[in-house]
């Protein structure tokens, strides 16, 4: 019994770094109809100024604020520079253009910082809890992963139903012309949302990173469970990432736990493949896919 709380503890914190990914995907989808592949590559960079930042300064916080406003921005150039140039064509031709920045990024980032990866430092103890004279594998640090990602969507959530801003995003997301007829500028909105994805990823890196050695590829499989929770919840659900990030992190503890862990990336694979025949719009998603 033992085994298996802490393997649900272990999931839940995982599931929440998944979800904080995830949302960042979900965010980039529901304005543009994209998939920012690039996402892993971004939120890599912004980790390694926080290592940066933390290391030259001693402030763990200083880095993590720095961290998020570099991802913020970030995401508003990358909309701007390399998206938006490629909004109105193929949808090809944007996968190939967040496939290309995440090959740059990576590049970048191993002529900067090198290619050995470094450690990172908790902003709090990762020191599991002691219940009834057993410590479980859930410390300080995992309370403040959840709280965060918890905290994160429900910023957004806020943002997006009880703000004039968030409106206008919602708006120029499903229906771009209505919108401009109605004055909204939908580029500069794009570019707020890309901001926003960005942002959610940079957190998901600041999260994930103390359990990680932080290197240029560190962060390729992070983004592949993410783009899986994201498509189990819903592409076009918030509500759904989250929910898709903690039932795959439950699933793939479970399955690290009592199957090895040499799986797990085969049970990622065959929980997309089944949502992906069986429902394929996702669990939570407000839209129907169209069968032929």
């Amino acid at each position: 019994m033992s085994r298996f709380i802490d393997l649900t503890l272990n999931g839940i914190s995982n599931g929440m770094i998944y979800a904080a990914v995830a949302l960042s995907l979900v965010l980039i989808w529901r304005a543009t109809r994209i998939i920012n592949f690039a996402q892993g590559g971004m939120l890599m960079i912004t980790t390694f100024i926080a290592s940066s930042i933390i290391g030259s300064s001693g402030s763990y916080w200083l880095g993590f604020v720095v961290a998020l406003a570099a991802g913020l921005a970030m995401g508003a150039v990358v909309e701007r520079v390399l998206v938006r140039p490629v909004e109105g064509g193929p949808p090809l031709n944007a996968v190939i253009a967040t496939l290309g920045l995440l090959i740059l990024l990576q590049a970048v980032a191993g002529m900067i910082w090198g290619g050995t990866p470094r450690s990172f430092p908790p902003a709090f103890s990762i020191r599991g809890y002691e219940v009834s004279g057993r410590r479980v594998l859930f410390g300080p640090f995992d309370t403040f992963t959840v709280l965060a990602v918890l905290g994160a969507a429900g910023a957004l959530a806020l943002l997006f139903r009880g703000t004039g801003l968030g409106l206008q995003m919602r708006a120029a997301a499903f229906d771009p012309l209505a919108a401009r007829l109605q004055g909204v500028r939908v580029t500069g909105m794009y570019t707020v949302g890309w901001a926003l994805a960005a942002l959610s990823g940079s957190l998901a890196g600041l999260l994930v990173a103390p359990a990680v050695f932080v290197g240029p590829n560190t962060f390729d499989a992070i983004l592949v469970f993410a783009f899986t929770a994201a498509v189990l919840g819903g592409l076009d659900s918030p509500v759904g990432a989250v929910i898709g990030g903690l039932v795959l992190g439950l699933s793939l503890s479970y399955v690290s736990g009592y199957a090895g862990s040499s799986l797990v990336t085969l049970a990622a694979l065959a929980i997309l493949i089944a949502v992906l025949m069986v429902r394929p719009e996702g669990l939570f998603s407000s839209t129907r896919a169209r069968r032929i």
